[in-house]
């Protein structure tokens, strides 16, 4: 392994415990997993290694992410070649037709919110009848007060570029809702952050 390669983001290193818990309890034994904005591939190595029976596709917008997926990743079987993938695109080349879920975390707040809609179409055109969509991150849920951390993250984050952002939960829902998924699972997670799970309407 690489390690000169390895990007580090301390968030993914705290939250893949919990998060993994999750994918354990959601999961069937075997499957085929995209995952969107997979980052420095922390997260990748730690799910795919702890998941045999899934095939992990790691996928991220950035160039720069691939040797950093590509180094932690490296050894594990299970896991396919870091996928180059523009969520915005009508179109995502390389992608399995089909896969039996979407893993996508801390992704829809630190980008444009068209990405929301591009994340929840690709689910539609991609996710098995029975396929999950599972995303992580803070949200904004209405009629609940926010975290004075989150809102602290939400001021910092607009202050470096208008366009990101915490999102309304209910807004999210909503372009799922267009896409033909339906929020079944809702579980509050360490950091005042969210695992939302969505399935076929």
């Amino acid at each position: 392994m690489n390690d000169d390669l390895r990007l580090h983001s301390p968030a993914a290193e705290r939250n893949r415990g919990p998060i993994l818990a999750e994918l354990q309890r959601l999961l069937p034994p075997h499957g085929v997993m995209l995952e969107i904005a997979a980052g420095t591939g922390q997260h990748a190595a730690h799910f795919a290694s702890a998941l045999p029976g899934w095939q992990w596709w790691p996928s991220d917008g950035d160039a720069r992410s691939m040797p950093s997926i590509t180094a932690w990743c490296d050894g594990l079987a299970n896991v396919r070649p870091a996928l180059q993938l523009d969520v915005l695109a009508p179109v995502w080349p390389g992608v399995p037709p089909q896969v039996d879920a979407i893993f996508c975390a801390n992704m829809l707040h630190i980008s444009p919110w068209a990405t929301c809609a591009a994340l929840m179409q690709g689910a539609g055109r991609h996710l098995s009848p029975q396929g999950l969509l599972v995303i992580y991150g803070p949200f904004v849920v209405d009629g609940e007060a926010t975290a004075p951390s989150n809102l602290a993250f939400d001021a910092d984050l607009k202050s470096r570029d208008a366009r990101w952002g915490l999102r309304l939960l209910a807004d999210v829902t909503g372009e799922a809702a267009k896409s033909g998924l339906a929020l079944s699972e809702r579980v509050a997670m360490p950091a005042n952050n969210l695992l939302l799970v969505l399935r076929r309407g």
